[in-house]
């Protein structure tokens, strides 16, 4: 083990051991309030109601075996077992319940891998770190990193999925979390009809950029329709009929970003465009996201489409001429997902997802079927997942796997 690796679990274990000596400090001096499984580990109000915290660690365990298709036939079975995700998450409101925060901390590989030059070669622990002011009736500004107001999908908290993991139009596609500033508005229709929408500003790089703004910066707008009023407990974001709508619910919604002079392949994501010479590759990328959820009685629903464009897709070198073997991620995609949820809480789901890419990428078309079956002991907070799927490229056979998954959120 090397000296850096050493000094960078000695920094890990540190912060771990601050956060849980903060939280901990902070309960001895407060008033805590009751709470349950799923509420939080810790939630409380300061005595003088001057600010609030709730604390809820989670994680998710993960086992994956695979087949891949070889020389006309599926090889061996490949096993994987992992911590897919282990996050520490905070939030609760600061001087006034008009200012509220949200604070979330990773702690899995999968979570802080991505040292760069760009964040000074250091694990990415943050997730999210943002302020969010109600400063008049039904206005937000939110402030700081978290996600940008991209596809549906993306949105649902990665606790709250009804597949073991989110589609491969997401994994492609989506525009993650960005450091910038949001504006939220919500506007009534009618006695039941509402109409949100969320436009955002930020930097364009994707989350725990420390070296200030290589490009240019992201734009992005987004249109959300309830027709028949709102979901149970923001039922939108959250994937599977928990709350098991008595009426019909539905929401519609389109988003648009753009990003300015895009340094990394996947818009706020992927690797960067570097040129032999050190500069980096900037081009305009265009993203178009429709999406839609619809609940009833136990029965859920959500499509998504993507169309993903560039300016000038390959990348090239100062001359302008010679390409560097970097290619913005371009294409469209479509998912379509469905499930029942059973009185006895057991869920079963099917899911669709096919994704193309243009002919510059070198990537094949891409079908996935995936079947799923959940058992919810308290909802998403506590429940143990699997689905099994079938991938082809460019209409051939190419992989089946199989995932287990097991969540646990306080």
């Amino acid at each position: 083990m090397t000296k850096t690796n050493i000094l960078k679990m000695k920094s890990t274990f540190s912060l771990i051991a601050i956060v849980f000596l903060s939280v901990f400090n902070s309960i001895n001096a407060q008033d805590i309030s009751d709470t349950s499984f799923g509420k939080g580990m810790i939630n409380f109000v300061a005595k003088d109601s001057s600010f609030s915290l709730k604390f809820a660690p989670r994680f998710q365990m993960r086992s994956i075996t695979s087949w891949d298709y070889v020389s006309d036939q599926y090889g061996s079975a490949n096993h994987n077992l992992l911590i897919r995700r282990a996050r520490l998450k905070f939030d609760g409101f600061a001087y006034s319940p008009k200012l509220k925060y949200k604070l979330q901390l990773g702690l899995s590989n999968r979570d802080i891998a991505g040292a760069n030059d760009y964040n000074r070669n250091s694990p990415r622990y943050i997730l999210d770190a943002v302020i969010m002011w109600n400063f008049a009736k039904d206005w937000e500004l939110w402030a700081g990193q978290t996600k940008l107001p991209g596809n549906l999908d993306q949105l649902v908290s990665s606790g709250n999925m009804q597949f073991v993991e989110r589609s491969l139009l997401n994994s492609r596609f989506n525009l993650g979390r960005d450091m910038g500033i949001q504006l939220h508005h919500k506007t009534k229709l009618g006695d039941t009809f509402l109409m949100r929408e969320k436009v955002a500003i930020s930097q364009g790089e994707g989350r725990n950029v420390t070296s200030g703004n290589e490009g240019g910066l992201q734009y992005t707008g987004r249109l959300e329709f309830l027709p028949m009023g709102e979901f149970k407990s923001k039922g939108e974001y959250f994937q599977s009929d928990l709350k098991r709508e008595e009426q019909p619910k539905l929401m519609l919604a389109f988003t648009y970003n753009y990003n300015q002079d895009a340094v990394r392949t996947q818009n706020s994501a992927g690797s960067y465009m570097i040129r032999t010479d050190g500069s980096l590759y900037e081009t305009d990328i265009t993203s178009i996201f429709a999406d839609a959820m619809f609940k009833y009685k136990g029965f859920s629903f959500m499509g998504e489409y993507v169309k993903r464009t560039a300016a000038n897709p390959m990348a090239r070198e100062a001359n302008g001429i010679s390409p560097t073997g970097d290619v913005v991620l371009i294409g469209d995609a479509i998912n379509f997902q469905a499930g029942y949820l059973f009185i006895n809480n057991y869920e079963v789901a099917l899911r669709f997802t096919d994704v193309n890419h243009d002919d510059i990428t070198y990537l094949l078309p891409t079908t996935e079927y995936t079947l799923g079956v959940n058992k919810f002991i308290v909802g998403h907070k506590l429940k143990v997942q699997s689905d099994l799927s079938y991938r082809t490229l460019d209409g051939n056979d190419d992989n089946i796997s199989f995932r287990l998954g097991f969540d646990i959120h306080f």
